[in-house]
């Protein structure tokens, strides 16, 4: 059993930052799959629930209120004291019973060892729908009782608003204060937040306030430097986070895996860009250079690089140009990122231009506006100066970390996810997460129809249009996935012309969110969504819906991890409903494109020559390129994270490091 859950009392409690080695990355591994192959297997585990809950449900029906908090708390302090099994199987049919009594929800014994799981510093594989917000709930109400502050982290402000409002009742009733923290949120009221006994925020909420404390105590300061520093008068007196102590992460997959391939730089304003000028000449100049001669481009790493050819016809066509043309860092530099607001960053797909005529980022693993952030070397202005909108300021960075040094510093760390098992290796190596599947509490009753492939996109969402009108004439709610913003609103524009009624949430309606996804389960509902439908949405059906079949789910383009299809074909027949899902794919998308190869070839053969081979040879490319892509992006990962450590240490010669 893991070591004791406690409150550490230390200035600001974090575990200390160790580099780990590729042998014991994969020691790691293995350990962890020879747990998993000794462990007691979780369906015992959940039915000794089963057999507690229903030995005591009466005893604990006749406990008053006061008896039920008071036992919950003396408990708790117990439970997590030792971890005892016998200990936490105890406070949680008590938490469960505090459920009930506020929620009106009785967790199902699956859930309450989802919780044990969570209390234990492990990663719960939940199914999609089996309850993954009131799980984080019980084990996060139990380890607050015992005095340990708790951070709930989730993938956006909408999912960290909404699950700290429906579980308030439940931690009201225990005597615990709640906090959220969203983006916009004053300094005052993050303050409140974190000092809540439970706190729920976005994880790069939580990293960017993590950056901002330990630029205000300049590095890691000891808590003799902090009461120093506050005797004169030090802004480092009022840290944000009272440490890291606990950590519940909803959609561990996409936070610890999915988003850790980019680094988390913390920037400020410097003014006005230098040589603003020189942006539209380095348009210009990209403009007239030729692929392959001048310039080559890796598409699914997003990576561009000059030619030697690239180079010398920059420098001729530079010559006679003022600064800062003639110095050929800067020439390159310049032009290497005209070169990547042209070819790699599309309007509608990487970033939007809002109203207000700014350029905003877009999230690519949730579909969703990153308010406030920008791209770092120059690059957002070059996109600025494509899109002829005002020049924001350039920025210089303050601090950096990855998610992966970040995480890795909680003291306990506990995630939840339905899409693991893939990754469970990864997890256990980088993250020293074991990952533990919990079983269903009733069975799947999805329905996957045969995927379809089309020649083009074209035909792709003519297809679309035919099937998701088949489905709204029988009455059927359907929801259609897309990747981009950009194809969201393609589809739109074809189902206008079918005169389908429909909703579409994309990064342009996200304020509209709540609303869309209330009405999306209602009887001949169409709703086409980005991945902001995707994780943590619970679609409620409407009246009778079940009984017609359920939600529909057709996903229109692969991504390149199994895992985000996964998530969104897990928005229908959830806790047992009925549901039916269906891939409606077409041979030029990107996946196939960036990653098909071989396969693709033959692919292309079978669906112009045998039909009825098209569908095997479907499976077997997209298999083969999901596998490709997510190989190439844990090589990023172990690169990007190489690089942070690396960073680190040449800058730790000139003061504390981050």
């Amino acid at each position: 059993m893991s070591s004791s859950l406690r409150l550490a009392r230390t200035a600001f409690p974090e575990r200390e930052d160790k580099s780990t080695s590729a042998p014991d990355r994969w020691a790691l591994g293995l350990a962890s799959k020879v747990r998993r192959w000794l462990a007691t297997p979780a369906a015992r585990e959940v039915a000794r629930f089963a057999a507690a809950l229903e030995n005591q449900t009466p005893a604990l029906h006749a406990l008053g209120d006061d008896d039920l908090r008071q036992q919950l708390r003396r408990d708790a302090v117990a439970a997590t004291r030792d971890l005892d099994e016998a200990a936490l199987r105890r406070v949680l049919l008590l938490a469960g019973e505090a459920a009930r009594r506020t929620l009106g929800m009785q967790p199902y014994p699956a859930q309450l060892f989802g919780a044990m799981t969570l209390l234990c510093g492990r990663l719960a594989e939940m199914q999609t729908g089996e309850g993954k917000t009131l799980t984080a709930g019980l084990a996060a109400c139990v380890a607050a009782l015992a005095g340990v502050p708790v951070h709930v982290v989730t993938v956006n402000d909408y999912l960290a608003g909404r699950d700290a409002e429906h579980l308030q009742p439940l931690y009201a009733f225990a005597g615990l204060q709640v906090g959220v923290v969203r983006h916009g949120v004053e300094r005052h009221d993050r303050l409140a937040a974190y000092a809540a006994d439970i706190t729920y925020c976005t994880n790069k909420e939580l990293v960017f306030d993590y950056l901002r404390d330990r630029v205000a105590a300049r590095g890691r300061a000891s808590a003799a430097q902090l009461r120093a520093r506050r005797l004169f008068g030090d802004n480092a007196a009022a840290l944000l986070l009272r440490g890291l102590h606990f950590a519940i992460i909803d959609e561990a997959d996409s936070i610890l895996i999915d988003e850790a391939r980019t680094p988390l730089i913390l920037a400020e304003k410097a003014g006005v860009m230098d040589y603003a000028a020189a942006l539209p000449q380095a348009l210009a100049l990209a403009a007239q250079l030729l692929p392959e001669e001048h310039y080559v481009i890796d598409p699914a790493r997003r990576e561009l690089r000059l030619t030697d050819a690239g180079r010398d016809e920059a420098a001729r066509r530079c010559a006679g140009l003022g600064a800062p043309w003639p110095a050929a860092h800067a020439r390159e530099h310049l032009l290497v990122q005209a070169l990547r607001a042209t070819h790699l960053f599309k309007r509608d797909q990487q970033y939007l231009v809002d109203a207000e005529n700014k350029v905003q980022i877009i999230d690519e693993y949730t579909g969703r506006v990153l308010p406030g952030r920008s791209w770092e070397q120059g690059l957002h202005q070059m996109i600025e100066t494509k899109e002829a909108v005002e020049l924001s300021e350039q920025t210089q960075t303050l601090a950096r970390i990855t998610y992966q040094r970040f995480f890795c510093r909680y003291l306990r760390l506990a995630g939840m996810t339905g899409t693991a098992r893939e990754m469970a290796g990864e997890l256990a190596a980088t993250y020293r997460l074991e990952t533990v599947a919990v079983p269903t509490h009733r069975p799947s009753a999805r329905l996957r129809l045969r995927d379809r492939l089309c020649a083009d996109e074209a035909a792709k969402w003519d297809e679309v249009a035919r099937f998701v009108d088949e489905r709204h004439r029988a009455g059927q709610p359907v929801l259609v996935g897309t990747r981009s913003l950009a194809a969201s609103e393609a589809l739109s524009r074809v189902l206008d012309g079918y005169r389908l009624p429909h909703a579409v949430l994309n990064a342009r309606q996200d304020a509209e969110e709540a609303a869309i996804i209330a009405r999306a389960g209602l009887a001949g509902a169409v709703t086409v969504a980005t991945n902001m439908a995707g994780r943590g949405t619970d679609i409620s059906l409407g009246p009778d819906i079940a009984a017609g079949g359920g939600l529909c789910v057709v996903l229109t383009e692969f991504h390149e991890s199994p895992r985000i299809d996964r998530q969104l074909i897990g928005r229908c027949a959830r806790q047992g409903d009925p549901g039916t899902a269906v891939a409606i794919v077409s041979l030029d998308d990107e996946l196939f494109r960036q990653h098909g190869d071989a396969e693709l070839k033959m692919l292309r053969w079978a669906h112009g020559a045998q039909p009825d081979a098209a569908a095997l040879w479907l499976g077997r490319t997209r298999s083969a390129a999901q596998s490709r892509a997510e190989a190439m992006h844990a090589r990023t990962r172990r690169d990007t994270l190489k690089q942070d450590r690396n960073l680190d240490q040449m800058l730790s010669i000139s003061g504390t490091p981050v």
